[in-house]
């Protein structure tokens, strides 16, 4: 049975897919299954990828767990949600931030450098080098039919990139991908990170320092072709 006030007011959806991440938490945590169904379906792909990226190649094996017990988190904690905190979104990220950082302490995680995309994602993370780089430079979608080269040439760039992010510090890499890949403001990233609004925009900016020196050659080639 969902809360008494969603029920009161005929405005507000009732069913799981018109309705609010915040919503369907607290439908969940009354008792509504196919909440839980739209919140996983909903976020999915974007935290695992985050836990992923996060982790790097090195501690790749890993990825599964640290995800699974994000959900698992989420779950045992829905009735402890409250929407007049963090939005669910920022809520969940956040588990899975102090998760997969907790993991890379107890690793001991050392600075290496990978040239290698194991998973193929290449041009996927080519969009990220575009958004998180380039601001307003092309990227793998501008054209509405790319050749073969532009392809190759976004592919090795969003290879590079991952590379480039496993040499970051952890908290660098994480603020990066929290802002650049899942949109999340300043103010958001304070919160999710439990830090203050200054240390975030510093781990920003010298994240994006390191970044652009080590991905120097092909922002060059952008920079000759326009």
């Amino acid at each position: 049975m969902l809360a008494p006030t969603l029920e009161a007011d005929p405005a507000t959806p009732t069913t799981p897919d018109a309705m609010g991440d915040d919503q369907l938490m607290l439908a969940y945590a009354a008792g509504d299954a196919a909440a839980f169904d739209m919140l996983y379906a909903r976020h999915e792909n974007a935290l695992y990828r985050f836990v992923k990226r996060l982790l790097g190649l090195r501690l790749s094996a890993e990825v599964d767990e640290v995800f699974q017990d994000t959900w698992l988190r989420i779950v045992t904690a829905r009735a402890s949600f409250s929407p007049q905190g963090a939005a669910w979104r920022t809520w969940a990220f956040t588990i899975a931030h102090n998760l997969a950082m907790d993991r890379l302490r107890v690793s001991g995680r050392e600075v290496q450098f990978y040239a290698h995309d194991e998973d193929g994602d290449g041009l996927e993370a080519g969009r990220l080098f575009s958004r998180g780089l380039l601001n307003e430079g092309a990227s793998p979608s501008d054209a509405a039919h790319p050749s073969a080269e532009e392809i190759a040439f976004w592919r090795a760039a969003g290879r590079r990139l991952l590379a480039c992010l496993d040499e970051l510090p952890d908290d660098q890499r994480a603020a990066f991908l929290l802002h650049h890949e899942d949109g999340f403001t300043v103010e958001a990233l304070a919160d999710a990170l439990d830090t203050h609004f200054e240390t975030v925009k510093s781990r920003l900016r010298y994240g994006i320092k390191k970044l652009r020196e080590c991905m120097e050659r092909y922002l060059s080639v952008l920079r000759v072709r326009k």
